[in-house]
């Protein structure tokens, strides 16, 4: 018997004025051609945009492309609205130039993983799979 795939949905934001999306993109269409389903905002995103398109396509998976270093500003209002949201459960990434220093204080917030320049592709798709399996399998106990 072949497990069934399920669809992971995740969308990649661009929040701020950074307008620096080619790492987005890249890491967007590789994600889609891992067989998930992406979508894509585009650039100079404000926080309520993005939850506004995460919950209108009901995502698992809300992933923040910040290189412009306002990522301290940035999260923080798109966290508390995706909460106000209901969204508590919405694994959220965070790629770009994020300083080692920051990363303890992302995670508390409640940023699942921060991936930077270089990271493989391959990397960031095993470890969305894995963290929407485990959210998947706390929702059905």
């Amino acid at each position: 018997m072949v497990e069934q795939r399920e669809n992971i949905r995740v969308l990649v934001a661009k929040p701020g004025l950074d307008g620096h999306d080619r790492g987005a993109k890249v890491v967007a269409r590789a994600l889609r051609d891992a067989g998930m389903e992406v979508v894509y905002t585009g650039i100079r995103q404000t926080p309520q945009m993005i939850v506004e398109a995460a919950v209108q396509e009901d995502v698992d998976v809300v992933g923040l492309s910040i290189l412009s270093g306002a990522h301290m500003e940035l999260v923080p209002p798109i966290l508390d609205l995706m909460k106000k949201q209901g969204m508590e459960d919405t694994i959220v990434l965070l790629g770009g130039i994020i300083p080692e220093e920051d990363r303890p204080q992302l995670k508390e917030m409640g940023v699942s993983g921060v991936f930077g320049p270089g990271t493989s592709t391959e990397d960031i798709e095993k470890f969305i799979r894995q963290a929407v399996k485990e959210k998947r399998q706390h929702a059905r106990e």
